[in-house]
């Protein structure tokens, strides 16, 4: 161990991945409020009311030199390397690790936030369905369930839901093509199992009011009792508010180690960065990109590797109900091959990428 100390702010892929690997030679402080691991690619199921996969962090952290101190982040000090946290306190540091990720975004679309359900809301939208299944007196009877999105989380959620809540009418509203960065034979696909599920699909639809009883869109009023918001991220903005060069979406901006441009001390990670890559371009938010920055990080900073970060896709999959998936391949640079893996084969494939993930933490 070394007397260096390493402050980890955020408990999400990143983050935790980046603790538990530099933790081995440094010491560390984890920086997150919560006390079990929020797995967002797995929050469609948990709004369905699957069992949640929410492992504890002292678990994930076991045997390693890792504090966890539950407490907010308020303030980022860079220059006088210190942060400041909810309970009035601040903490120094020899170097800093931004992971604080991502957030729903609202595109200040009037009601939304009022009205709808972001992901990280998952466990209440799945009381507010049961609610109405079981026909309590206070909650009114199933009705009309609008996903708002048609990237992979829309997606997701909106096949979950059908089959979990099948009382339910549930439509998935997308401004442009749902699953339409998918080659032809996945979005096929994912077209065909949604409208097996009784999935009704509006493309073409920005969502431009939300009110209790309904949507405003660009194409008229669409009728809905509950709606879940999945429509995109957007970067915390704690870096911004530091002062850290962000570029116009308010993702820091990096360099080849993934260090702050502007405060090379800092390192931001996962969705909070905007990482560019040769080949590729900046890399989209989500897991895929979260956990390589966070177990590259954790790598870099223990001595384990001098080189640059680097990465390269393989693939992406999605769970489409319980009983079918998808597994589109694609290049290197995000760009869609042809081949594509459906049906239970796919929906296997996602598993075992979810477990993968959930292992790769340590």
């Amino acid at each position: 161990m070394t007397g260096k100390h390493i402050v980890v702010v955020g408990a999400g892929y990143a983050g935790l991945s980046a603790a538990t690997r530099t933790g081995r030679r440094h010491r560390v402080t984890l920086i997150a409020p919560e006390t079990r691991f929020l797995h967002r690619i797995r929050q469609h199921e948990t709004a369905a009311g699957r069992p949640e996969h929410r492992p504890e962090i002292a678990t994930l952290l076991r045997g390693r030199q890792v504090t966890h101190l539950r407490a907010r982040v308020t303030e980022l000090d860079p220059a006088g390397r210190k942060v400041f946290l909810d309970s009035g306190e601040s903490l120094g540091y020899d170097t800093l690790v931004h992971a604080l990720g991502s957030r729903t975004a609202w595109h200040g679309v009037p009601g939304a936030a009022e009205h709808a359900y972001p992901v990280e809301r998952a466990a209440g939208l799945r009381e507010r369905l049961r609610s109405a299944r079981r026909g309590l007196r206070s909650a009114r009877r199933p009705g009309t369930l609008a996903v708002v999105g048609g990237g992979p989380t829309g997606i997701e959620l909106a096949a979950e839901l059908a089959e979990a809540y099948p009382a339910w009418r549930v439509r998935i509203l997308a401004a442009g093509e749902v699953g339409g960065w998918f080659s032809p034979k996945g979005r096929a696909h994912v077209l065909r199992v949604l409208a097996r599920l009784g999935v009704q699909v509006h493309e073409h639809t920005p969502v431009t009011a939300v009110a209790a009883d309904g949507l405003g869109t660009g194409r008229g009023r669409v009728e809905a009792d509950v709606v879940a918001w999945a429509a995109s991220m957007e970067a915390h903005p704690l870096a911004a508010e530091s002062g850290l060069d962000v570029d116009p979406h308010g993702r820091a901006l990096v360099d080849e180690y993934l260090r702050s441009l502007s405060h090379p001390d800092v390192h931001v990670i996962g969705d909070a960065a905007a990482v560019s890559v040769p080949g590729i371009g900046t890399l989209r938010m989500g897991c895929a990109t979260a956990l390589p920055m966070g177990q590259y990080t954790g790598r870099l900073l223990s001595g384990r590797t001098s080189k640059p970060f680097d990465f390269r896709y393989a693939g992406q999959c999605l769970s489409l109900g319980r009983e079918d998936g998808l597994f589109q391949l694609i290049h290197g640079d995000d760009s869609m091959r042809r081949t594509v893996v459906t049906g239970a084969a796919g929906r296997l494939i996602k598993a075992g990428i979810v477990r993968y993930v959930a292992g790769s933490l340590r």
